[in-house]
């Protein structure tokens, strides 16, 4: 078994669809006697062969524990774990490896960077300035501590259209604003929002500020670097690894500063009864046993990605997108939610006179799956003044073809509830 990180895949000199499609073994099965055509891409991303068999792999030819180790396994279940990091912090740009923690996905780094990072900020009074379109997970934990503190959570109100108000968050950058934190790309809307300018907005006035990339990673490159902010977070289940896993990128003097999220194994430096020394990030954030075989998928997913045809790609996904538009908005009595210039990945949408229960429990009797429900983001369905919507989320796996399967469900769906 190889023990360190391959070379990159060579990528495709052209992007072709239906070749890749070969490489997602659960896009051959059928539902319910139809063809699988998964459009639930939002919610998680399926997994090609190669992630697969590195994980089974691991289990089968290297399993061991990580770190400390002498002998042959787990120094090599280290060296691949330590190269599942540089890795997928490629995806992010390539930041240095002591920038870049392990979690469980976003979920979990918001919750590392809510009571590690800003909880000790707090005071009486105190802001978290948020938006009105995120996703629970960058809601609650910064509810929590800022209710442990007596600080408010703040959401920057949206246009009609589903962009940031950006006169409105420029305005709510207070002095009692301790912390920004928003979404790069909307689960729900699909709205690409402009990161780095906002990020520069709070950190003139020495806000930090961290972004949600989990809709964005698997759509178009990121860098860090360049984009101003202080710390980025993706889920890997999103981009085409395994689940329970996920990165947190952290600027090093911040993390440097904060206070272990958990205790445990492994991110310790000397444990003594009088007290105990902890060891610097990354391993500070990790503490116990990590999912390793999940680390080492999310490496190798993160290759497989970046051995795309990454113009190819995202030009087969905006045609897909296009395409998936203009069939929902010309299905009579569709209503779509979000009209903002820039939007990728994800269409939600209602059909008059229809639940989009029944509609995503028709979708599915034709082998058509797609998300319905509030998408884990009930303030903005509020804001859209409705409790639920329908999702389609395409990838880079999908085709025109189950875009027009989709077209086919809701013009029955049309005339069976008309």
């Amino acid at each position: 078994m190889s023990s360190v990180s391959e070379k990159p895949q060579a990528k495709t000199a052209t992007f072709d669809p239906v070749r890749v499609r070969a490489d997602f073994p659960v896009l051959t099965r059928q539902v319910h006697g139809k063809p699988l055509v998964y459009l639930d891409n939002g919610a998680t991303a399926q997994k090609p062969t190669v992630v697969i068999d590195r994980m089974a792999r691991f289990y089968r030819e290297g399993n061991a524990n990580i770190h400390r180790g002498v002998h042959l396994l787990s120094v090599e279940a280290t060296e691949a774990y330590e190269a599942a990091r540089r890795d997928a912090g490629l995806l992010l740009g390539g930041p240095p490896e002591g920038e870049l923690v392990f979690t469980k996905g976003a979920t979990e780094a918001f919750n590392l960077v809510a009571r590690s990072f800003v909880r000790p900020l707090l005071s009486p009074g105190d802001e978290i300035l948020l938006t009105e379109m995120e996703h629970h997970a960058n809601i609650v934990p910064w509810q929590i501590v800022a209710a442990e503190a007596g600080a408010r959570v703040l959401a920057c109100p949206i246009t009609d259209a589903g962009e940031i108000d950006e006169k409105a968050f420029e305005g709510m950058l207070g002095s009692r604003t301790r912390m920004v934190s928003l979404v790069h790309v909307s689960n729900v809307l699909g709205t690409v929002n402009p990161v780095k300018r906002l990020a520069a907005l709070a950190r003139d006035r020495g806000i930090p500020v961290m972004i949600d990339g989990a809709q964005a990673i698997p759509h178009f490159p990121v860098d860090v670097a360049s984009l101003g902010c202080d710390f980025y977070t993706f889920s890997g289940h999103k981009v085409f690894g395994p689940t329970g896993i996920g990165l947190l990128w952290g600027r090093r003097e911040l993390l440097e500063k904060m206070e272990p999220y958990q205790g445990g194994g492994d991110m310790i430096d000397k444990v003594a009864f009088e007290g105990t020394t902890f060891r610097p990030p990354p391993e500070r954030f990790e503490a116990g046993t990590p999912p390793i075989a999940a680390a080492i998928g999310l490496g190798e997913a993160a290759r497989y990605f970046r051995g795309l045809d990454a113009a190819g790609r995202e030009a087969h996904e905006h045609a897909l997108f296009d395409a998936l538009e203009g069939v929902v908005s010309g299905t009579p009595g569709a209503i779509l939610y979000g009209r903002a210039p820039e939007r990728l990945g994800v269409v939600s949408f209602n059909l008059e006179g229809i639940h989009p229960h029944d509609l995503g429990t028709l979708a599915d009797s034709a082998g058509v799956a797609i998300r319905v429900g509030h998408h884990c983001a009930q303030p903005l369905m509020r804001r859209l003044g409705v409790t639920a919507t329908a999702r389609a989320s395409i990838a880079f796996y999908n085709t025109v073809e189950e875009i027009d399967a989709l077209g086919d469900v809701l013009r029955r769906a049309r005339k069976l509830f008309s």
